[in-house]
C-alpha cells in the first residue's frame, strides 16, 4: 500500500482546487450545503480565529455535539493549526464530562444546547459556574486550569450567559495575517497528534487514544478502497463523528475519494431513508442496531433505495441475517464488513466489493494493507493454527500513539514489539478471511465449556419471531457461568420465554441452550450504538437475584 504522507490541511486542500465546485457537504435537514472550495475557506478562517484565541499546536479542544456542520469545520481547523481534537460522548452527563476536560488539559470547549433530556448548558453550568460572571466564553475556573473559552453552536440570539458564539471565531480569525497563518501550517507533521478519542471506558476510566494524521488519513484512504469510493460517491453519515466510525469510517474515507458527505445529526430512520432517496446517495454507514431499524420500520417500503450500492455495517458483532437483508431489501449489494477499534485507527480488517456475498455476510474480511495481523493464545501468546480461535493482534501505521498520560495502560494494550492486542476473539481460514468469535471477557465458561455468545445470537436471528438478540454470561453456584439470552420480540407476544428455549433446544448443543431468557423492549447501548452487555448483566444480576453466585471469588 502506497502511503499518504499530507496533514489533513493538506489533504482539504488539495480537494479545494481539483473538486472545487463538487459539493463537499449537504444537510436534508438545514440549510447548509458547501462545495470544498468554500469549506475549506471556511475551515481557514475558522483556524485563523481559533489562533487568534490563543489555541497552539498541541493544544487540546473539545467538542460536545452532534453530526452538526460546525463539527466538521472545528475538525478540519483545529488539525490546520495542530490542535488536538478531543471528542466527547454526546451521551456524557457531569461527572464524565467533567473528568473528560481534565483528563484531556482541554483548553476550550464546544458544545451545543445539549440532546433529548440532558441539557449541555445546564451541566457546563454545574461544573463551570465561573462562567455566569464571564463574558464573551472566557473562563477563569480553578478547578479546570487549562480551560480558557467555551463556545456555543447555536444562533446568536441563543447563546448562554457568559459563552462565546462559534461563528464569532471566523470573525476574530481576520486579525491573524496570512504569514502567522502559513507559519504554524508549515510547523506541522504528518506524525503528530491532532484527534483525541475518548474509549467508551466499560473497564475502569475512559482513556484519551492518540491519533494522527498519518493514522487517520491513512486508514480512510484503505476504507474507502474498500468500497470503491469516487468523487461520483455520496455517503450519508449518521453514525456520531465523536466516535471513529463516523470520523474515519466516514469523513476520511470520504476526503481521501473526493467523496461527498450527507450527514445526520442523530439517528432516526425516517431522517435517514428520506436523506438516501432525496439526495440519491450511494452508501450507508451503521451498526446493525441501526439498520435493524431501518429494515423493520413500518414506512420502509415507502422509500426508494435503487441509489445505493456500498456501505459498512460495524460497530459491533454483524447479524448474517440482517446483512443478508440489507444486501436484498436496500440494494446494498456491495455493502462491507469492517472490524478494528478505536485504538488502531480503527480498521484492522474488511471485506470488500469484489468479495463474494458469502465472506461479505459471513466474515470481517482480510487485513488492510500495510496492517500485520496475527491470532495469539491469550493464556501463552503464541500463534494459533488456521481456524483456531484466540486473540486478535495489529500492528501497523494504524497503531495509537498510546493512551493520553496512562503510559501503563498504553503498555498493557500494545506490547515491546509492537503489538496491539485487542481482546478480541478471533478465527482465521485459510484464505486470509478473519471472524470475530467475541470478546475475552465476554466468553462465557459454563462447567468448563468455552461458549461463544454470537453462535448461540446468530441462530435466534434465524427465527422468524426474533427482531434482536444479545448473549450474555451470568453468575451460577453450580457452573460458574450461565447462558441468557436477551430478546427483542418482532411482535410483542409472539413468544414466551419458554418458547424461546424450546427453539434452541432442538438445534443448539445444550451446554448452548440459555437456562435464562429475557423479553426487553431495547437495549442498552452507548451512543454510538454499541450494545452494553456488561450492563445486561448488571440487570440480570438483579432481576433475577443472582447476588450470592456472584460474590463468589474465583482465580
Amino acid at each position: 500500500m502506497e502511503m499518504i504522507n499530507k496533514t489533513l490541511g493538506e489533504m482539504l486542500e488539495d480537494l479545494a482546487v481539483n473538486y472545487a465546485d463538487s459539493t463537499c457537504i449537504k444537510y436534508t435537514t438545514r440549510d447548509y450545503s458547501v462545495t470544498w472550495s468554500e469549506f475549506n475557506e471556511r475551515c481557514d478562517a475558522v483556524a485563523k480565529g481559533l489562533l487568534h484565541l490563543g489555541i497552539k499546536k498541541g493544544d487540546k479542544v473539545a467538542i460536545w455535539a452532534t453530526n452538526i456542520p460546525e463539527w466538521f469545520e472545528i475538525l478540519f481547523a483545529s488539525a490546520k493549526i495542530g490542535a488536538i481534537l478531543a471528542t466527547v460522548n454526546t451521551n456524557y452527563r457531569e461527572f464524565e464530562l467533567e473528568y473528560l476536560l481534565k483528563q484531556s488539559d482541554a483548553k476550550m470547549l464546544i458544545t451545543i444546547d445539549g440532546v433529548k433530556n440532558n441539557s449541555y448548558i445546564d451541566t457546563i453550568d454545574k461544573i463551570i459556574p465561573e462562567l455566569r460572571q464571564s463574558t464573551g466564553g472566557i473562563v477563569h475556573s480553578e478547578k479546570f486550569s487549562f480551560l480558557t473559552n467555551v463556545v456555543y453552536c447555536g444562533s446568536v440570539e441563543s447563546t448562554p450567559r457568559g459563552l462565546q458564539n462559534f461563528s464569532e471565531i471566523a470573525e476574530l480569525g481576520k486579525n491573524v495575517s496570512d504569514e502567522e497563518y502559513l507559519a504554524v501550517k508549515a510547523s506541522l507533521n504528518i506524525h503528530d497528534v491532532i484527534n483525541m478519542q475518548y474509549t467508551s471506558g466499560t473497564t475502569g476510566f475512559p482513556k484519551g487514544v492518540m491519533l494522527t494524521h498519518y493514522n487517520i488519513i491513512n486508514n480512510g484512504k484503505s476504507i474507502g478502497d474498500c468500497m470503491k469510493f469516487s468523487h461520483e460517491d455520496k455517503l450519508l453519515i449518521t453514525v456520531p463523528l465523536f466516535h471513529c466510525f463516523g470520523l474515519v469510517l466516514g469523513v476520511m474515507a470520504c476526503i481521501t475519494h473526493a467523496t461527498s458527505i450527507v450527514p445526520i445529526e442523530s439517528f432516526s430512520p425516517t431522517k435517514v431513508m428520506s436523506a438516501i432517496m432525496t439526495e440519491k446517495c450511494t452508501a450507508v454507514h451503521g451498526v446493525p442496531t441501526m439498520f435493524i431499524a431501518m429494515l423493520d420500520h413500518a414506512d420502509f417500503d415507502k422509500y426508494d433505495f435503487s441509489s445505493l450500492r456500498t456501505g459498512i455495517m460495524a460497530g459491533s458483532p454483524c447479524p448474517i441475517k440482517v446483512m443478508r437483508e440489507a444486501v436484498d431489501k436496500m440494494n446494498l449489494s456491495e455493502i462491507t464488513i469492517a472490524y478494528g477499534q478505536t485504538e488502531a485507527s480503527p480498521v484492522c480488517t474488511q471485506t470488500t466489493t469484489d468479495d463474494c456475498i458469502e465472506k461479505r455476510v459471513n466474515t470481517v474480511g482480510r487485513v488492510l494493507g500495510g496492517v500485520e495481523a496475527k491470532i495469539v493464545d491469550p493464556e501463552t501468546g503464541l500463534e494459533v493454527p488456521v481456524g483456531a480461535t484466540g486473540e486478535f493482534c495489529a500492528r501497523g501505521y494504524n497503531i495509537m500513539k498510546g493512551y493520553y498520560k496512562m503510559p501503563e495502560a498504553t503498555s498493557q494494550a500494545i506490547d515491546e514489539e509492537g503489538w496491539l492486542h485487542t481482546g478480541d476473539l478471533c478465527t482465521v481460514d485459510e484464505d486470509g478471511y478473519y471472524k470475530v468469535v467475541g470478546r475475552i471477557k465476554d466468553m462465557i465458561i459454563r462447567g468448563g465449556e468455552n461458549i461463544y455468545p454470537k453462535e448461540i445470537e446468530e441462530f435466534y436471528y434465524t427465527q422468524s419471531v426474533v427482531k434482536d438478540v444479545q448473549v450474555v454470561g451470568v453468575p451460577s453456584e453450580q457452573y460458574g457461568e450461565e447462558v441468557m439470552a436477551v430478546i427483542i420480540l418482532k411482535e410483542s407476544g409472539s413468544i414466551d420465554e419458554d418458547g424461546l428455549k424450546d427453539l434452541a433446544r432442538g438445534c443448539l448443543a445444550k451446554h448452548k441452550v440459555p437456562r435464562y431468557v429475557r423479553i426487553v423492549d431495547s437495549f442498552p447501548v452507548t451512543a454510538s450504538g454499541k450494545i452494553q452487555k456488561f450492563k445486561m448483566r448488571e440487570e440480570a444480576i438483579e432481576i433475577l437475584s443472582l447476588q450470592s453466585a456472584a460474590e463468589i471469588e474465583t482465580a
